[in-house]
């Protein structure tokens, strides 16, 4: 009784008997495999897909889903760095560690408050989410930005209009 001999790598690897299978064909189907061993070990197939979908549809497939994650991570990411700069909270830290001496604490303090603000927004913007469909929560936000920026400019221009007639004409 012989033993199988184990497959080759050469011309007759593909099981053809007459041996006429062309080293691009065996080149290609290597890679072939390769390619798709690599795909089945990815760390992205790998991942386990949400177990709670919010709606009865089937879940995304892993890589779409990290990608996804990873958007809204580095969205919400930029937007809030971009959005605190030069905000009345970063000014307060400014100040705080300025006065206080001690910018380790005034970090730590701002760090908190920040996240348990940005906490209130999540928890704030997902019981919203299933009030109203996203587009009417975007619009929403954005009628809501739009009346906060008129009033706050409205007070700006109260305040100036007041100290200017606090300091009485210029003297040219």
């Amino acid at each position: 009784m012989s033993t199988p001999e184990p497959p080759s790598h050469g011309p007759l690897s593909s099981g053809d008997p007459l041996g006429q299978t062309t080293h691009a064909e065996t080149t290609h189907a290597e890679t072939t495999q390769a390619e798709t061993t690599q795909a089945e070990l990815s760390p992205e197939s790998l991942a386990v897909p949400d177990p709670s979908p919010a709606s009865g549809a089937a879940s995304p497939p892993a890589a779409s889903s990290s990608q996804a994650w990873l958007q809204v991570f580095l969205t919400t990411a930029t937007t809030v760095f971009l959005a605190e700069l030069g905000d009345k909270t970063q000014l307060a830290a400014l100040l705080l560690s300025a006065q206080s001496g001690r910018p380790a604490v005034v970090f730590v303090g701002a760090s908190l408050a920040l996240i348990c603000s940005s906490l209130v927004g999540v928890l704030l913007g997902r019981w919203l989410s299933r009030l109203m469909a996203p587009e009417q929560l975007e619009r929403a936000a954005g009628v809501i930005m739009v009346v906060l920026g008129l009033w706050l400019g409205r007070q700006a221009v109260l305040q100036l209009a007041a100290n200017h007639l606090q300091a009485g004409p210029a003297l040219g």
